[in-house]
């Protein structure tokens, strides 16, 4: 059970949940006599619900008593996952999925199933029944055979209504052994940061200019529903650059990194008018969101999010913006675009792109559809017919002044 205190603040209709602690539980899944996945959670929640007075704020830890439940899996054939689903209370459940690229493991998504007919942790719910709500988006990966490590709090929202807050998490799967490694892949919130004393006068030291790199390589991302077929197809290169703070210059500067599709997973989210990829690399996680405009019938880049923990930064740099409208395209085709492309997504973070073509909803057997140019491959098509044009235009003009020119002077002769 979940051991809470209730106080009702009768004046605002709002209950204040007042919770004991949370401690760290320890979970292990395992497939017979080994084990794949061992987890020490400290884990808050905070739900809120509507009530028959107004709405209410339950909020609780994972409790001692919690269990791994009959849904973990150690995953295996047919490409399932590693899953630790943890049971608690009157119906609760907390479940992580693993994925790994043979390089990293991570979590890749995050589903929490609460019922609000426990009136002992939902009480005056206007609603019973399960709820179960899920985020594709989480910063926790590590390297193979080493344990993720964060002692510091991390919040996850897997909905409006819903967050959970992890710390002091020690976690490791796709295990070798029955004990955690003692190889750890530490969290950046928890390293610590040193700041390099700098060698010029703040007043008279200038950033230096950014070194751009190679075109970078174009990675192949493809996103599958549940019965495997393909419901969006991304291809592109994909430069990003961050104005961020120098740990070693202790000045802002502009980094231009290329992301490398031979390290980084793709993961992510099909729906009927939201679409979502995440890619991530090493520390730098990139979260995608297309939209669908059923009016119009077309689709575009609504957002862009961006956490990123590069070796010179000092901080780790988290921007985005949810009101973009970039990349529009009709709804059954796909959208190319092969010149390259700045997509300024903040003013401090923007998105080059090289060679592009994706296609994030009504695909069919796993193809892209017919093809819909962006603007600049237009122009650069047009640009060559104009110039061919004018080249004839030019040639004809001259032609018509030769003859007439000859013309004139055959007609300044007389027969003798």
């Amino acid at each position: 059970c979940v051991c809470v205190c209730v106080c009702v603040c009768v004046c605002t209709s709002v209950f204040l949940r007042c919770v004991f602690a949370a401690h760290a539980v320890t979970f292990e899944v395992k497939d017979g006599n080994s084990t794949c996945i061992k987890a020490d959670l400290n884990t808050s929640f905070s739900i809120t619900y509507n009530t028959t007075n107004g709405t209410s704020a339950a909020r609780f830890a994972l409790p001692s008593a919690a269990a791994v439940g009959n849904g973990s899996s150690c995953g295996g054939g047919a490409g399932v996952p590693p899953e630790l689903l943890v049971s608690f209370g009157a119906g609760h459940a907390l479940t992580l999925l693993f994925s790994s690229d043979g390089r990293l493991y991570r979590v890749a998504s995050i589903s929490l199933q609460y019922n609000l007919s426990d009136t002992s942790t939902f009480p005056q719910s206007s609603s019973t029944g399960l709820m179960k709500v899920m985020t594709n988006v989480t910063e926790i990966s590590a390297r193979l055979n080493s344990t993720y490590r964060c002692v510091s709090p991390s919040t996850v929202s897997l909905s409006p209504e819903v967050n959970l807050t992890f710390s002091d998490v020690h976690m490791e799967a796709y295990m070798s052994g029955a004990n955690l490694s003692t190889d750890e892949s530490v969290c950046s919130a928890d390293q610590t940061v040193t700041t390099a004393a700098p060698t010029q006068s703040p007043r008279t030291s200038a950033a230096p200019s950014p070194v751009p790199p190679p075109a970078p390589q174009r990675g192949n991302y493809t996103l599958t529903n549940r019965n495997g077929t393909a419901c969006l197809l991304a291809l592109m290169g994909l430069q990003l650059n961050i104005t961020h703070r120098s740990r070693a210059l202790n000045q802002m500067v502009s980094e231009v990194v290329n992301l490398q599709p031979n390290r980084t997973t793709a993961s992510g989210s099909c729906g009927v008018t939201v679409a979502t990829l995440v890619l991530t690399e090493d520390l730098t996680n990139l979260t995608f969101t297309f939209t669908l405009n059923s009016t119009t019938q077309k689709f575009y880049l609504s957002a862009v999010n961006v956490s990123a923990f590069w070796p010179d930064m000092t901080d780790r740099f988290v921007e985005g913006n949810g009101s973009l409208n970039f990349l529009q395209c009709s709804v059954g085709r796909s959208y190319v675009c092969s010149a390259e492309q700045t997509l300024s997504i903040v003013p401090s973070f923007s998105i080059n792109t090289f060679r592009l073509q994706l296609q994030p909803f009504n695909v069919t057997a796993s193809r892209f559809s017919a093809v819909e140019e962006c603007r600049a491959d237009q122009e650069n098509m047009l640009i060559p017919i104009i110039v061919g044009v004018a080249l004839a235009g030019l040639v004809l003009i001259v032609l018509i002044a030769y003859l007439i020119g000859r013309k004139r002077t055959h007609a300044g002769y007389q027969t003798i």
